[in-house]
């Protein structure tokens, strides 16, 4: 297969959603996008194809939003995957380049999750069997959104199977919201203890709200090429190699039998990294820094155990250990995560990359892992797909 590398990356500040004085998407786009172009040192015009990942908008918001940055007739695909649009548009970014279609290629990812949202109510909801599935033990809260509840279930399934609790949830915010202070684009950078994230309002049972990723605004941009683009433009000292990638839809395991946990995706996790791993040729254990989809924080502990990090039932030892923060085993989220950072949702996936690409060419500053080498990104949407990527550092 034809190498692919990350050549440029940009994201805006993640900020909370207001419509005072908010930048308008493709605005959001115009910056990330330029930004990400200026690091790979190309324009617009040696561009062969964009993808654009968001969730909530309209039809053709995607060109929209490339348009902000230039109109040169290529072509442009929008990608909705719920909470992974963004590292699905990585994924046909990286199969364009693979398959000859394209030696160079834009992504970009926004949300601007503020102003009126309309779910249709004439036909099926998209999330139905997640929900069914992840509620059959646990009723349905009317008035509390479905999202936090469905996590908060698979949490306390994780409870009662395995013996952990509700303190090693919030021990996940503690430690992304500590990591998101040394992260200029992160949407917090309070001071918080593990006492003020158990002390924090409940959402739903045993799940606070410190613990919940929070609506945010933003975008993010990365630029891929093909190995021989990279040679031919003689940038070997930036090119961050992706040597892996498992994409996973839901299989039956997703619901049934019915479990949340199940339903929240951790089959689906453990399949495309299983995939991602073995294609790059490497193990879990030789990864040196992670970013992962915490939309809830139970979901980083399931996490660790759907990459291996873990064996099932002990993610959340790895947390009593402190080994999943700097000094440990390997550092998860030096971003803040979504936790931390905010989640705008189609710029989530795109993110992550963003900020292991800088952490691979040890330019991420005062959150920089120390000797960075391997990488893995996990990017999660119900719906639903799972996204898992590998990358190595440039090797000039």
């Amino acid at each position: 297969m034809e190498t692919v590398f990350v050549v440029g990356v940009g994201m805006t500040p993640f900020r909370k959603p207001t419509t005072v004085l908010e930048l308008d998407y493709p605005d959001m786009v115009q910056e990330a996008g330029s930004a990400a172009l200026g690091d790979a040192g190309i324009t617009l015009d040696d561009v062969d194809v964009a993808y654009a990942a968001y969730v909530l908008g309209d039809s053709c918001s995607g060109h929209r939003a490339v348009y902000s940055l230039g109109t040169t007739g290529m072509p442009i695909y929008n990608v909705n995957s719920n909470c992974s649009s963004g590292s699905s548009a990585l994924s046909l970014a990286i199969q364009s380049i693979r398959a000859g279609a394209a030696s160079t290629a834009l992504c970009v990812g926004f949300e601007k999750m503020s102003g009126n949202v309309t779910f249709m109510d004439d036909r099926s909801y998209p999330c139905g069997p997640h929900i069914a599935a992840a509620t059959k033990e646990h009723d349905l809260v009317p008035g509390v959104s479905w999202s936090p509840q469905v996590f908060a279930n698979a949490g306390l399934e994780h409870n009662e199977r395995y013996g952990s609790t509700p303190q090693h949830f919030a021990m996940v915010a503690e430690k992304n919201r500590r990591h998101a202070r040394n992260n200029p684009y992160a949407q917090f950078h309070d001071d918080l203890t593990l006492d003020d994230v158990l002390a924090s309002p409940r959402i739903y049972k045993d799940l606070t709200r410190l613990e919940c990723s929070a609506p945010s605004t933003g975008a993010a941009a990365v630029v891929v090429m093909s190995g021989a683009e990279v040679a031919r433009r003689g940038l070997q000292d930036r090119a961050v190699e992706i040597v892996g990638q498992g994409v996973a839809t839901d299989a039956n395991d997703s619901f049934d039998p019915p479990t949340a946990v199940m339903a929240v995706g951790f089959g689906m996790t453990k399949r495309a990294a299983e995939k991602a791993l073995s294609q790059a040729g490497v193990r879990i254990e030789d990864v040196d820094v992670i970013e992962l989809h915490d939309c809830f924080s139970p979901n980083e502990v399931l996490t660790y155990e759907g990459l291996g990090l873990a064996p099932e039932g002990k993610g959340h030892l790895l947390l009593e250990q402190g080994a999943t923060t700097y000094g440990g085993q390997v550092v998860v989220n030096p971003s803040g995560g979504l936790i931390g950072k905010g989640h705008p949702l189609g710029a989530t996936g795109l993110a992550q990359c963003s900020e292991l690409t800088w952490q691979l060419r040890g330019t991420a500053g005062d959150r920089q892992v120390p000797g960075a080498q391997l990488a893995l990104q996990h990017n999660l949407g119900l719906g639903g797909t799972a996204v898992v990527t590998v990358y190595r550092a440039p090797q000039p």
